[in-house]
């Protein structure tokens, strides 16, 4: 009898004559039946719109790499060819202007300067990570993990030189271990060693180095294991033991701390695996909670908290790099919603520093790089913005120069 019952109830909310002697609950129904329509209809329009960027930065990839093959093999380009200048680009000018032909003498005097550097490099100082060029001794300076010859596949690739850029495939392939008892800066070894072999198979799609960046990031990965998802700045490649300098009180490094995001996020997509990206947008989630109105931050935040001490607040050494990721990388997510939150690089344009050491140097140039995409008017405020660190570098004087634990630094005072 209870089982009837209970199957006339279900019935009864399924029969639409229930609704119609019932408009408040036809009405509740027909909204809960927008809203669902209105969500799925836009997750489909986000999942199209994805696929369609997807499908069109293949085709952009392929093409760029069946030019730059012609390039590498001596050949020259058909005049179609040359007229590809990318979405939005400019027409190429032809190639045997002058200016081409000037440009075409820069290049191979790069090359040259490369040359000269990469020999060198070869011949005193292989598989290190550092030639020291007055004592021509190679040094270890980030582990043995031959940081120089990594950060360089991509260059070699790029120029065609292919004899030398085969020898340190072999050296990754054969010597490149790391299952060592050093203790790594997540940093430093995501940027030039995850970041140099990913950048390396997309160019050439030899599989070793997606194996590689997937096996050393697969190492750093335990320093995200933290209460906050803040992570620790060092890590043992052997043992996995994360833990921050003892001259930072415990507390994790802002610049440290935010900017791996490129790398892993960049590793998710070519594996599938998406817990590499889900590590490092925890720690922009985690920031955002306490981001303040300005856009800037102090440098040391507390893991397991994820809270801000009362530290310096600068776009130089400790800071400067965060800021740099938040843009490029709501540049790498095509400035979608999904990567709104990091748009927050927007809101310290107003900020004004009295005091600006050379490695904030690169602001400029994210504030140019930052002005695509925005209304003419938009635009040209950041670039106004961008001028103005670039004047005063340019126009400094004699009581802009101090010395500092016997190095020369410029100062500058900068409205950014």
């Amino acid at each position: 009898m209870a089982r009837s019952r209970s199957s006339s109830t279900t019935w009864r909310y399924i029969n639409p004559a229930y609704y119609l002697k019932r408009p408040k609950r036809l009405a509740l129904l027909f909204i809960v039946f927008v809203f669902a329509t209105f969500f799925f209809w836009d997750r489909q329009t986000l999942v199209r719109d994805h696929q369609e960027e997807i499908s069109k930065l293949k085709e952009e990839a392929t093409h760029l790499r069946n030019l730059l093959e012609e390039l590498k093999n001596g050949g020259g380009m058909s005049g179609e060819k040359m007229k590809y200048s990318g979405e939005g680009g400019r027409a190429v000018k032809n190639m045997d202007s002058p200016d081409n032909i000037l440009d075409a003498q820069r290049r191979e005097k790069v090359k040259d300067a490369m040359l000269h550097a990469w020999n060198s490099y070869e011949k005193y100082a292989w598989g290190h990570d550092e030639l020291q060029p007055q004592t021509k001794n190679g040094v270890d300076s980030f582990g043995g993990l031959g940081a120089t010859l990594i950060d360089s596949l991509d260059t070699l690739y790029i120029m065609g030189l292919d004899e030398q850029f085969q020898r340190a495939r072999e050296w990754v392939a054969n010597s490149l271990d790391f299952n060592k008892n050093y203790d790594a800066s997540v940093f430093e070894t995501t940027i030039r060693v995850v970041g140099g072999l990913l950048s390396t198979y997309d160019l050439s799609g030899d599989k070793l180095f997606l194996d590689k960046a997937q096996d050393i990031a697969d190492r750093l990965l335990p320093a995200w294991n933290t209460e906050s998802g803040i992570p620790y700045n060092i890590i043992n490649l052997e043992h996995g033991n994360p833990h921050n300098p003892g001259w930072t009180g415990g507390d994790s490094i802002l610049a440290d701390s935010g900017t791996e995001q490129l790398e892993f996020i960049a590793l998710s997509q070519r594996t599938g695996d998406q817990k590499y990206q889900q590590k490092v947008e925890n720690v922009i989630l985690e920031m955002n909670k306490t981001f303040p109105v300005d856009g800037l931050l102090p440098i040391y935040i507390n893991p397991h908290t994820g809270t801000t001490s009362y530290s310096t607040i600068t776009f130089g050494a400790m800071g400067d790099s965060f800021y740099e990721y938040l843009l490029k990388v709501w540049i790498q997510g095509n400035k979608t919603a999904a990567v709104s939150h990091y748009r927050k690089w927007e809101t310290f344009n107003e900020r004004s520093l009295s005091l600006m050491d050379e490695l904030a140097c690169f602001a400029p140039g994210m504030l140019a790089l930052g002005s695509s995409g925005y209304s003419p008017d938009e635009a040209q405020k950041f670039l106004s913005l961008a001028e103005e660190p670039v004047g005063l570098a340019i126009t400094f004087t004699s009581q802009h120069l101090q010395n500092w634990q016997g190095r020369t630094i410029f100062l500058m005072t900068a409205k950014i």
